[in-house]
């Protein structure tokens, strides 16, 4: 009986060790766990600092903004807001973001159809030459955009396109941008051509097996590439500096310079509360497709 009972508290004890070292893993994988987070949240904030200081600075005086770097207003005003849409020229914000809208749409719209038809080709049929120019259309992705410049202006001048939008959307009407091509072609590549095949069995002809069959399966790429343009559009200033010359005729990019006077001073909020109202489209747009712009990159940088 004595060697029972001293036998019976070592049996009970031993599975604690296991127990032990269970807790000391979990203790372990929460300070890891937090300090990744921790860490991870220290960085974005870093990251989106310039951001929320934007913000922050658009509800600033002149003195207040040049005075702390802090991003919180002490004394907030929507000075900036009001002076802000009312410029020098005798068009308000309102003019020039329906400028932007009216290079946008077709430029986007566009881009979408021509890249999806060409990568189409590129990717489902076999041609005489077919290496030779999608290999040109690649070593254009190498080709410095400042090179082709003065001949597209020249070639647009001929043409009696200046101080007009054409020159900004027509050459994404046929395929011009290089980049969404390939990257189209990439995403047909992972999709199998069953669909495809049964489709062209049921009579089906090669433009109605792309709108009915292939465009729905390669609607996520199509969304990715309408949000870069839609983003690349609404940033450039260059083009429409190049090209534009009518203030009337001024999208947002170009609009903001205007606010900026180098002859006196001027006040830094207008044009802080303007480039937050400029950045808006793009993020909502961005966030509101944020789902299907994931899933194209994934989906074309992975399989592809």
């Amino acid at each position: 009986m004595s060697n029972v009972e001293t036998r019976m508290p070592l049996s009970a004890v031993a599975p604690a060790k296991p127990m032990a070292h269970s807790r000391a893993d979990r203790r372990a994988e929460q300070v890891q766990t937090f300090v990744r987070y921790a860490l991870l949240i220290a960085v974005g904030f870093v990251m989106l600092y310039p951001l929320l200081w934007l913000v922050g600075a658009s509800f600033k005086t002149n003195s207040e903004i040049f005075g702390s770097i802090g991003f919180i207003p002490e004394a907030p005003t929507l000075d900036g807001y009001r002076k802000g849409w009312e410029t020098s020229t005798p068009y308000t914000f309102g003019r020039f973001f329906w400028n932007t809208f009216l290079i946008i749409l077709p430029k986007t719209i566009f881009t979408a159809i021509s890249c999806a038809v060409v990568a189409y080709g590129f990717a489902r049929f076999e041609f005489p030459g077919k290496k030779v120019l999608f290999a040109s259309l690649i070593a254009t992705l190498l080709l410095p955009n400042v090179v082709t410049r003065i001949p597209q202006y020249i070639l647009f001048r001929e043409m009696g396109w200046l101080d007009s939008y054409l020159p900004l959307w027509v050459p994404s009407a046929f395929a011009g941008d290089a980049f969404f091509v390939f990257m189209l072609v990439q995403f047909l590549r992972a999709i199998p051509r069953d669909m495809e095949e049964a489709a062209r069995v049921d009579g089906a002809n090669s433009f109605q097996t792309l709108i009915y069959i292939v465009v729905p399966m390669l609607l996520p790429a199509l969304i990715s590439v309408a949000l870069f343009q839609f983003m690349w559009t609404m940033n450039d200033f260059l083009g429409p500096l190049i090209y534009l010359s009518s203030v009337e005729s001024f999208p947002v990019s170009l609009a903001l310079k205007l606010s900026i006077d180098t002859t006196e001073a001027f006040d830094w909020n207008r044009i802080l509360a303007m480039s937050v109202l400029a950045l808006l489209p793009a993020l909502i747009v961005f966030f509101i497709a944020q789902r299907y712009f994931i899933e194209g990159i994934s989906a074309g940088g992975v399989k592809g």
